[in-house]
């Protein structure tokens, strides 16, 4: 059985929120930094894949 991708999303602004999105099903809120060399960040709970909107497609 494959395991799903994590999840990407596009944000405007380098500092981010991640909670999971599943409600109580989520993880605990962390707020990450998107390093401005690099364009995007991932969650340490649930590898979503968080991408500046001037990164998009770039990385």
């Amino acid at each position: 059985m494959a395991t799903a991708a994590p999840e990407t999303v596009i944000v405007d602004t380098m500092r981010v929120a991640c909670d999971g999105g599943e409600g109580a099903l989520g993880h605990p809120r962390v707020w990450l930094q998107i390093p401005a060399t690099v364009g995007y960040v991932e969650c340490p709970y649930c590898d979503k894949k968080i991408v500046h909107k001037d990164f998009e497609g770039k990385v």
